[in-house]
């Protein structure tokens, strides 16, 4: 199927469209989905749109973007989000079951942009119906990554990244065999914190984690790419949507964000994937793959942005990124546990009740409890992985009610 527009060409014909499905479609990762569809000349079309918990802002989005059915997490915004679609002829639903049934409905591709683990049932649910799915949902993979890939093997389809590093690196690699690939490099901003030391890290507020740099998103995922949580977690990911063992993955901080993945062959050679910081240049990539569209993402200036830094991670000040590299190779359910414990521990950073180096230690603790008692395990299925999940959240507000208690 060909999008590729040239400028100033006619809208596509009926043929030529590309029926979308965005989950998560109120976040900034939807949202970004949204400019691009619309800006598309007409090359997409949305057959449902999912959201959480913000029934106005999905309705809106709903209508403009002329979708056929919108689904709403939270079952309490339903008679709002049936309300505000009125007279549109948008059904509209509401809870669990009605986002895997907007996951469920045909599309030729699905946006999975729902935050953090509530993303993995729908996700998963539109993968074993056999749509491509362009993955911005890290988690998916870091808590389920291998039944994924298993699932995603069998129903004859595939995951698209469109984490800005992943894509990179995916457009990287081309057709090239695995055996070939000598290093696959992600590269990290360093955050809000990069140059500040340890102890200043440690006194942070949630408004100074908020405060990045280079790239504007979710709360949740500004704080782990604050405490470099974010590339571990995306590190993980890489392992499972590239097939690469954790040797021949590695992390440098380029603050400029201008270099998002590179690529080391065994012959010596090095291909890049750089691009200006901004989603939505992985994001058209992946709605128009294996084609190319001409979108209004940002330009990438060289002169411009005039100089590239690179550096070693210190783990040190971001004891996250190796309490999640560790994660990963030990293996045995800890990506599981890990990214369960971490949701809780950002959420609790976020409502003040532990400090932003706790983080990384409540992860850790979360960790090695459950290698002692057996709760850690390598999941056979997504099932497995979310009950996996939710025993590590238990024990995680367990230990919170303690600490309050105690304070």
């Amino acid at each position: 199927m060909n999008n590729t527009r040239k400028s100033g060409q006619e809208p596509a014909t009926a043929r030529d469209v590309r029926s979308v499905v965005i989950l998560g479609a109120t976040g900034s990762i939807g949202r970004s989905t949204a400019e691009i569809i619309s800006g598309s000349a007409g090359a997409f079309r949305v057959e449902a749109v999912a959201g959480g918990s913000n029934p106005l802002a999905l309705a809106k989005l709903a209508r403009t973007l002329g979708a056929k059915f919108a689904a709403l997490a939270d079952p309490s915004g339903y008679a709002e989000l049936k309300e505000s679609l009125s007279g549109s002829g948008i059904k509209a639903a509401a809870g669990d079951a009605a986002v895997v049934e907007a996951a469920l409905r045909p599309a030729d591709i699905v946006m999975g942009a729902i935050a953090g683990t509530a993303g993995v049932a729908p996700t998963f649910a539109a993968l074993s119906a056999g749509r491509t799915v362009a993955l911005a949902n890290k988690e998916c993979l870091v808590c389920a990554g291998a039944p994924f890939m298993r699932q995603a093997a069998a129903a004859g389809t595939r995951l698209l990244p469109v984490d800005s590093e992943h894509n990179a690196i995916f457009q990287a690699m081309g057709d090239a065999n695995l055996d070939t690939i000598e290093m696959i490099t992600l590269t990290a901003s360093g955050g809000p914190f990069r140059t500040w030391t340890s102890e200043a890290i440690a006194k942070a507020t949630p408004e100074q984690a908020l405060n990045h740099p280079n790239w504007s998103m979710g709360p949740k995922i500004t704080v782990d790419s604050a405490g470099l949580m974010n590339k571990g977690l995306e590190v993980i990911e890489a392992h499972y949507l590239f097939g690469v063992d954790a040797a021949r993955l590695d992390i440098i901080v380029h603050a400029q964000s201008v270099v998002h993945g590179l690529v080391a062959f065994t012959d010596g050679s090095v291909t890049a994937g750089l691009a200006a910081p901004d989603m939505k240049v992985p994001i058209a990539h992946c709605l128009s793959y294996p084609e190319r569209s001409t979108t209004a993402a940002r330009r990438l200036d060289l002169t411009a942005t005039g100089q590239l830094t690179f550096e070693r991670p210190d783990f040190e000040r971001f004891p996250a990124l190796r309490v999640a590299l560790d994660a990963l190779r030990t293996g045995r359910g800890l990506p599981t546990v890990l990214n369960a414990a971490n949701e809780i521990a950002v959420a609790a950073f976020l409502n003040r009740l532990i400090s932003f180096h706790d983080i990384a230690r409540m992860v850790e603790e979360a960790c090695n409890a459950a290698l002692a008692d057996g709760t850690a395990h390598e999941p056979e299925t997504v099932a497995d992985a979310l009950a996996m999940d939710h025993a590590v959240r238990e024990r995680a507000r367990s230990v919170l009610r303690q600490r309050a208690a105690c304070a």
